[in-house]
């Protein structure tokens, strides 16, 4: 999948990943249906007014040893201290 540049990509389509609601009296799969739903583009989207765009390499680190590997740096320490 080629990748968009940010000029062609029309913002008033994009969700804002803030206004979705998720009702956790629901079972998982449920929950995960209307998040799907409500997001359109699950790899395109808007926080807070800024474009996000999720993609993954073809070959590399798996997501878990980026995750472990951000973790044990010590740069998570940010997130957990607020």
């Amino acid at each position: 999948m080629a990748m968009q540049n940010n000029e062609n990509i029309n913002v008033a389509e994009l969700v804002d990943i803030q206004s979705i609601t998720i009702d956790t009296t629901q079972p998982v799969p449920a929950k995960k249906a209307s998040y799907r739903r409500q997001i359109g583009n699950h790899k395109l989207f808007l926080y807070d007014g800024t474009i996000v765009r999720i993609s993954f390499m073809d070959n590399g680190p798996s997501l878990k040893d980026r995750l472990k590997q951000y973790l044990l740096s010590g740069q998570s320490a940010e997130l957990t201290s607020a």
